[in-house]
């Protein structure tokens, strides 16, 4: 007998972080998000982060109380950005907070503890800085130059990576202009997980494209 889908759980975060769908509703070329994303899930993406700066508060909640009816029966985590407020609203699995967010240590207070943390980190300060805070994995941000956001860092680039890896053990995820081509390379360097963008939400086919990104991954997993 086949066992039903279930609501995502904490002590699975490990294998939810390894495909790890980024949303921009601008590159999604006039489809709607959750299709797109419901075609990159089928393909195997394990995780969805709801990152859609330009919406209101009004659309943001209605787009994560979508995605949230769509990921959870599926076991797939959904992860908000920034909006500590919408993840509350919508039972969130998670939130990913940047360096100009709320600061860790208020929103750890705010949130069920059963409700996971990610923060990206730009420097290696920022990396020594994770170790004093209670978060459970940190976004790697930008490992190369991303047409998806305008306001970042220097990128780390693969050497980065690796020096970040030696330096925590908390789970990393790469993100910023990670692609199939590279993303095997991104893997070797360190990473636990990918975080996709643009070539998940801006190809013809999601499904197709998670479904190669799964083939890399279990690639390395295996080497």
């Amino acid at each position: 007998m086949s066992m039903a889908p279930c609501e995502f759980r904490l002590n699975q975060l490990g294998e939810a972080l390894r495909l790890y769908l980024v949303t921009d509703q601008g590159c999604t070329q006039g489809r709607r998000l959750q299709e797109v994303v419901a075609a990159a899930v089928l393909g195997g993406v394990t995780c969805v982060q709801l990152r859609e700066k330009h919406l209101n508060t009004h659309d943001f909640l209605a787009q994560s109380i979508a995605l949230k009816e769509l990921l959870s029966p599926l076991g797939i985590a959904l992860v908000i950005n920034d909006r500590i407020d919408i993840a509350l609203a919508c039972g969130a699995h998670g939130v990913h907070l940047g360096q100009s967010d709320m600061p860790v240590e208020v929103a750890r207070r705010l949130l069920p503890p059963d409700v996971f943390i990610g923060w990206s980190v730009e420097t290696l300060d920022d990396v020594k800085c994770s170790a004093h805070l209670p978060v459970d994995y940190l976004g790697v941000s930008p490992i190369f130059e991303t047409p998806t956001k305008k306001d970042i860092a220097t990128p780390w680039g693969l050497s980065g990576l690796r020096q970040v890896r030696t330096m925590t053990t908390l789970p990393l995820v790469a993100i910023g202009g990670i692609h199939l081509s590279n993303a095997q390379e991104v893997l070797a360097a360190g990473a636990d997980g990918l975080a996709v963008v643009s070539a998940l939400c801006a190809v013809a086919d999601p499904c197709a494209a998670a479904k190669s990104f799964r083939n890399i991954l279990r690639l390395q997993h295996s080497s």
